[in-house]
C-alpha cells in the first residue's frame, strides 16, 4: 500500500509539473512569436510618432496615450469602488449575510458576461444616456465595470484570509475599526489586493470589443477626457484584420501592449510588497 501510494504521489507530481511546464511553454511561444515578428519594427520613432497611411507607417503615440488614459479612468473608478465594496463584504458579513451572498452572486455573474455585452451596456449608458459620447471617459468607465468583479472578489478573499488574531490584537490595543483596517488588515492583504489589480488591469488592457462601442476608433491624439481615442488592442485588431500590409505594425503594437502589461503588473506587485512590508514593520 505504501509503495502504491508513493507511485501515485510521484505520478500526481509529474502531472502537475507537466501541466505547469505546458502553460509556461505556450506563454513563451506566444511572447517569442510576438517579439520575433515585432521587434524589428520597434523603435523610438515608432513610440513617438503618429500613425500614417491608415497605420501602415508611422508610430503609435496617440494610441499609446489613449490607452494610458483609458487605463487611468478605469482603475481610478474601479479601485476605490472595488476596495470599499470588498471591505463591506468582508467586515460586515456576519450582519448582512443575505445581502453579501446576493452581491457575490451578482459579481460572479458579471465576471462571466461577454465583453461585447459590456460594450453595448457602456454605449447605452455612458455614450447616450449620460451624454458622454464616444470618449475616453465612456471607454474607461466601461472597463471599470468589467474589472470590478475581479477587484472586489480578490480583495474580499484577501481580507478574509487575514488571521482573526490580528483583529483581536488590534481590538485589545484599543484601535478603531478604521485604524485596524488601514494599519493592520490592508497591509496584510496587500498581495491578494495586488492579484485583483493585476487581473483587472490585464482585462482592461486586453479589451477590444467593448472599446469599439464606447471609446471609438479614431487614431488622432485625444485632447480631453471627452475625446474619442483608440486603444492598443483595437489598433492591433484593425491593422491585422482590416488594413492590408499592416501586419508588421500590428505585431510591433502587440509587443508594446505586452510590455506595458508586464510593466504595470510589476508596479502593482511592487507596490503591494512595499505596503505589506510597511504593515509588518
Amino acid at each position: 500500500m505504501k509503495a502504491r501510494g508513493r507511485v501515485l504521489e510521484r505520478a500526481t507530481t509529474a502531472a502537475v509539473w507537466s501541466a505547469a511546464g505546458l502553460v509556461a511553454l505556450v506563454l513563451c511561444w506566444i511572447l517569442g512569436d510576438v517579439a520575433w515578428r515585432g521587434a524589428g519594427r520597434l523603435s523610438w520613432g515608432f513610440l513617438t510618432e503618429s500613425p500614417r497611411d491608415v497605420g501602415r507607417a508611422g508610430g503609435i503615440l496617440p494610441i499609446l496615450v489613449s490607452t494610458l488614459a483609458l487605463l487611468a479612468v478605469a482603475m481610478g473608478a474601479a479601485v476605490p469602488v472595488g476596495l470599499g465594496s470588498a471591505v463591506l463584504l468582508s467586515e460586515s458579513a456576519h450582519r448582512r449575510e443575505r445581502f453579501g451572498a446576493l452581491v457575490r452572486r451578482g459579481l460572479d455573474a458579471l465576471a462571466a458576461v461577454p465583453s461585447i455585452v459590456f460594450g453595448l451596456f457602456g454605449n447605452a449608458l455612458f455614450c447616450h444616456l449620460l451624454g458622454l459620447g464616444f470618449s475616453i471617459l465612456s471607454g474607461g468607465l466601461t472597463l471599470a465595470c468589467m474589472a470590478l468583479p475581479l477587484v472586489i472578489r480578490s480583495t474580499e478573499q484577501a481580507l478574509r484570509a487575514v488571521p482573526v488574531e490580528r483583529r483581536h490584537a488590534a481590538a485589545a490595543l484599543g484601535l478603531s475599526r478604521a485604524t485596524t483596517l488601514r494599519a493592520v488588515l490592508l497591509p496584510a492583504a496587500a498581495p491578494g489586493v495586488a492579484v485583483g489589480l493585476v487581473l483587472g488591469i490585464g482585462r482592461a488592457l486586453a479589451e477590444t470589443a467593448a472599446l469599439i462601442f464606447t471609446s471609438g476608433y479614431v487614431m488622432r491624439m485625444p485632447e480631453s477626457w471627452l475625446d474619442s481615442g483608440r486603444a492598443l488592442s483595437v489598433h492591433v485588431y484593425d491593422l491585422s484584420m482590416n488594413v492590408p500590409g499592416g501586419d508588421r505594425n500590428a505585431y510591433a503594437t502587440a509587443l508594446v501592449l505586452v510590455a506595458l502589461l508586464l510593466l504595470v503588473n510589476a508596479l502593482a506587485v511592487g507596490g503591494a510588497r512595499r505596503m505589506a512590508g510597511g504593515g509588518r514593520a
